[in-house]
């Protein structure tokens, strides 16, 4: 047998691989390495869930004097300080990743603030110019936001450096229909921005469920978000600059960036512009202080040594996996957003427990990918677990049992807010195959209701259950006349 320098050297240092590499060095006593090039945390803790949660909390705050009157408080309108908030947030972030530090230097795990790519299938070179050997490769690189390939798409920013901004802009547009875009849009109209939001398909949220979504984009219109559906980018240029053809002919190329780069750059460099001017496929051109892509995300793949190792690459960069994340090297397995299979934080961790049991507990464990909740933090928030009506609809014959109403805490005040419950129920076994819920805290909520789901809960196990009065959620086993079947 060869001797390695470790058992485990993983590539990442985000919630899965990081949970991958302490439990196969705390629990099983494998020697255990870790290379990060960047923070640890990764994307949820440093550029992704978590600001973007505390960023929604604090976008909340806006609504609250006016539902607070309501109640008969005389409460004022106030100001928002965002270079207060990011002082709070980033404390919490350095916070976060020092806990993410100790808890590998307790389960004696070997870190190094570099960049990883491998030689062969068993050894690492890092940036540093120092080389590792390892039975066994972990790769959890992560992902990247994209711009899109459009002529001077570098003018816009993309998600990770919404964090990085140091002022509020007056007016931004957001590119995209996706959660991220979404969430994004109600976060900073709560903080006072003006809102334009560009989606080229008809609906938001593709993929979700249509009547759920279709109840979020009328509420985000009822909060002042400027919503185009069918709406994309014709052009853009430099506010300043002759909005002439020649804006058009020019290429990222000819201006030294790519979507790649831009992930390269350093979020100090993005954004800093000044103004967009930005023609649309329909409507008038407009001017925006900041444009917001947020059309996607690719695999953190590139340049990792794995096309030499037979290693299959997918078309967005992705590495294809088997059942027990191992790709088409022995040695050599890979988790989370990198494999692009579902792309959320707790998947990426259950992923990196399933690894470890497979690998170094000779307990083989396929990652289970089916009914996992999630939740979309837009405002009102959606929680979903299981099939939407239309994906059911196409597999079996169902029942939908829904219900939309005004919540008993802002219909007082006199808003205007909707609130969504739905079960999609299969008509031949009574299980529940779907829930949907539009509401506030709708994500606390999914996460209950994912579990009665998870265990094959049928329609009436939803209705032989008490409800919580007055809830919104007792709306979820009191509903006994389906609204409509398919």
């Amino acid at each position: 047998m060869a001797d390695y320098d470790y058992d485990l050297f993983v590539i990442g240092g985000g919630s899965g691989g990081v949970r991958a590499a302490r439990v196969a060095a705390g629990d099983v006593g494998a020697r255990v390495a870790l290379a990060e090039e960047d923070r640890y945390g990764g994307t949820c803790v440093i550029r992704g869930c978590v600001p973007k949660k505390l960023m929604v909390f604090s976008s909340e705050f806006s609504k609250m004097p006016s539902l607070g009157r309501g109640y008969g408080w005389d409460i004022q309108d106030g100001s928002f300080d965002w270079s207060v908030f990011c002082g709070h947030m980033n404390e919490e972030l350095d916070r976060l990743e020092g806990i993410y530090r100790s808890l590998l230097k307790n389960s004696g795990v070997d870190t190094f603030d570099a960049r990883a790519r491998l030689k062969d299938a068993h050894t690492i070179e890092l940036s540093n110019g120092e080389t590792r050997t390892a039975k066994t490769i972990l790769i959890a690189s992560g992902g990247h936001p994209v711009r899109p390939d459009i002529p001077n798409a570098h003018l816009g920013i993309v998600s990770d450096d919404i964090f990085h901004l140091e002022a509020l802009p007056k007016s931004i547009l957001i590119v995209g229909g996706g959660y991220i875009a979404c969430e994004f849009a109600c976060i900073l109209n709560g903080l006072g921005v003006e809102v334009t939001q560009y989606y080229r398909g008809a609906q938001i949220l593709r993929g979700f469920d249509d009547e759920a979504r279709g109840l979020i984009a009328e509420s985000m219109r009822e909060q002042g978000i400027d919503l185009k559906l069918g709406t994309n980018i014709v052009e853009m240029a430099p506010a300043s600059a002759d909005h002439s053809a020649s804006a058009a002919t020019a290429t990222d190329a000819a201006m030294g960036a790519t979507a790649q780069q831009s992930v390269e750059l350093g979020s100090s460099a993005k954004g800093a512009q000044g103004p967009v001017w930005v023609k649309p496929t329909s409507g008038a051109p407009r001017e925006f202080d900041v444009v917001l892509f947020a059309t996607g995300r690719d695999p953190n793949s590139r340049d990792l040594g794995l096309e030499d190792l037979g290693i299959e690459i997918g078309r967005r960069g992705e590495i294809i996996v088997d059942e027990f994340s191992k790709t088409g090297a022995d040695s050599v397995y890979a988790i989370g957003d990198v494999t692009n299979r579902v792309n959320l934080t707790p998947v990426a961790i259950r992923e990196g427990m399933a690894f470890v049991e497979t690998v170094f507990k000779d307990n083989p464990t396929a990652v289970d990918h089916e009914l996992i909740p999630s939740a979309v933090f837009t405002q009102p928030e959606m929680g979903t677990v299981g099939l939407s009506e239309e994906d059911a609809r196409e597999k079996e014959e169902i029942e939908v049992y829904c219900t939309s109403f005004r919540p008993m805490r802002t219909a007082f005040a006199g808003q205007p807010d909707r609130v969504l419950m739905k079960l999609v129920v299969s008509k031949v076994n009574r299980t529940v195959l779907g829930c949907h819920i539009v509401a506030p805290d709708a994500g606390e909520m999914i996460q209950l209701a994912g579990i009665a789901i998870k265990m094959g809960a049928t329609k009436e196990d939803f209705d032989r259950t008490v409800a919580v009065h007055p809830t919104m959620s007792e709306e979820i086993v009191t509903m006994k006349t389906p609204m409509r079947t398919a």
